[in-house]
């Protein structure tokens, strides 16, 4: 993100002070530079003085309308993205700006997800734009030279440590490279001009390379990829992109193949030391965590308080090696794909209400005041597993009950946000600085302080919630003040995206 927002500046024109510190606010911690304006002859100074990428205009303004707004901006610069912001919206407004030039629209009043997505397409398209004409300044420095340049390509494929074969539009091969013809034990001589499967012996990739090769897949970028396994054990990836023209024709496939038989080992190790934590030291270490929890408490009068707490401690260091085990065997199953039972509908008040109560006794010990605001109206279903959920929201109410001070509030609401589910979990508590927020969310990552360092936990806790939040589609984000608490806000989508192949 935040290499295409670089140098990324957005004027927000709008004549309702909300808007426009709101989008500021939204957009700033997208990495945007953001400008705003009330109406449109300010604005107007502004591009004059300022150079702007992205520009939000409302349409309903007073003084000069948004529609001649949208033409002056275009005789300023045909370059300016102007996403139009229809207030008062109807469709004749949106479709007349965008024949006036603009290349989106918002509908008032909108979500804050709704504003970055449109954000985030025209940055994409402003990136895609600069690239393509970086790839053409390329392009016409090198035809002077087509012959040296030609010379040099194939050099580089030949010395390639990938194996790479070309096809025309047929499926035949014009190009391989030795690493191709080594990987799969072809003869030096043997050159192009055969079929694809008279190379490669799976039937599968054979039949995705033709579709490449006859234009298929020219109108997609999400083309999958292919993996197999060849007759002596060994295990490839291949992904393929078509060849296109200067008139964008199809004129044929460019598949590199790539040799994972060490990852495909590396992932079976994975899988056989989670194996061996599982059986060989989790129970174990619950069978001593329960020793010593019965020789603590036959202590008690008997030995002394010194005895007592090294008892006690070691308790404690076993009840946290065998939550680490525990987290980490969650987070293996996550990477794998295994993130949960068959999902099903459940009702999110229900688990939420589950927790709370479960928690609630925690934050009782801590003089805490912990409750759940549901909206009047039921909330609608979500197709997930319960015990993923448990473990989202069981993870986030933790943290804010271990990071908030005895006496503080813990506060978890929810609420239909247009298609998403939205769940927020608030409290007063220590609170992150800015510069840690991008971190939190990776494995083992945990802020230590003065005032949290006595906290004991695995670092584990928020990756798992991502990871299970992304496995669901659907979002998490948190705003912190330091001193003064942080809210983590997920979304989840009332219906769960299909899986994809």
């Amino acid at each position: 993100m935040e290499n295409r927002v670089a140098g990324m500046s957005v004027l927000v024109v709008d004549d309702e002070q909300d808007i426009r510190d709101g989008s500021e606010r939204i957009l700033s911690r997208m990495g945007c530079q953001v400008l705003t304006a009330a109406q449109g002859e300010e604005a107007l100074q502004i591009l004059t003085e300022e150079t702007v990428s992205i520009v939000l205009l409302d349409m309903k303004m007073p003084g000069m309308d948004g529609i001649e707004v949208l033409t002056r901006i275009r005789e300023i610069n045909e370059e300016i993205l102007v996403i139009v912001i229809t207030g008062y919206a109807t469709v004749e407004t949106a479709i007349e700006a965008m024949k006036q030039g603009a290349y989106d629209f918002i509908s008032k009043p909108f979500e804050p997800d709704q504003l970055r997505i449109v954000v985030n397409r025209a940055l994409e398209k402003l990136r895609l734009t600069r690239e393509a004409e970086s790839l053409e300044e390329e392009r016409r420095r090198t035809l002077s030279d087509l012959d040296t340049e030609k010379s040099r390509t194939r050099t580089i494929i030949e010395s390639l440590p990938n194996a790479l074969v070309v096809t025309n539009a047929h499926g035949r091969v014009v190009l391989t490279n030795p690493a191709f013809r080594q990987l799969f034990d072809l003869s030096t001589d043997r050159g192009p001009g055969d079929q694809i499967e008279d190379y490669i012996p799976d039937k599968g990739l054979c039949n995705l390379v033709m579709e490449i090769s006859q234009g298929k897949h020219i109108d997609y970028d999400d083309i999958p990829a292919c993996e197999f396994t060849l007759p002596n054990e060994k295990y490839l990836l291949a992904r393929g992109q078509p060849v296109v023209g200067e008139r964008n024709e199809c004129l044929g496939a460019v598949v590199n193949l790539v040799d994972i038989t060490a990852m495909k080992a590396l992932d079976q190790l994975k899988s056989d030391f989670v194996a061996k934590v599982s059986h060989e030291l989790r129970s174990p270490l619950s069978t001593i965590h329960q020793q010593l929890a019965f020789v603590l408490s036959d202590m008690v009068g008997q030995a002394s308080e010194s005895d007592q707490h090294i008892i006690s401690r070691a308790k404690e260091k076993t009840e946290g090696l065998i939550s680490l085990i525990g987290d980490l065997l969650d987070l293996s199953r996550i990477e794998e794909g295994i993130v949960s039972r068959e999902p099903k509908p459940v009702k999110l008040e229900e688990v939420l209400k589950g927790v709370v109560d479960f928690l609630g006794a925690k934050a009782k010990g801590r003089n805490q005041s912990l409750v759940l605001q549901l909206p009047t109206n039921p909330l609608p279903s979500l197709t997930a597993d319960p015990l993923a959920l448990e473990s989202i929201f069981g993870n986030l109410i933790t943290n804010a009950i271990n990071y908030t001070r005895n006496g503080g509030k813990i506060r978890v609401k929810a609420d239909l946000a247009g298609v998403n589910i939205r769940v927020e979990v608030a409290d007063n508590g220590f609170g992150i600085e800015a510069k840690y927020l991008d971190q939190i969310f990776e494995r083992f990552y945990r802020v230590k302080n003065e005032k949290t360092r006595y906290i004991t936990g695995t670092g584990l806790g928020l990756t798992i919630v991502k990871g299970l939040i992304d496995s669901l589609g659907g979002f998490i984000e948190v705003e912190s003040t330091p001193g003064k608490g942080s809210i983590f806000t997920v979304l989840l989508p009332v219906k769960r995206p299909e899986a994809t192949g």
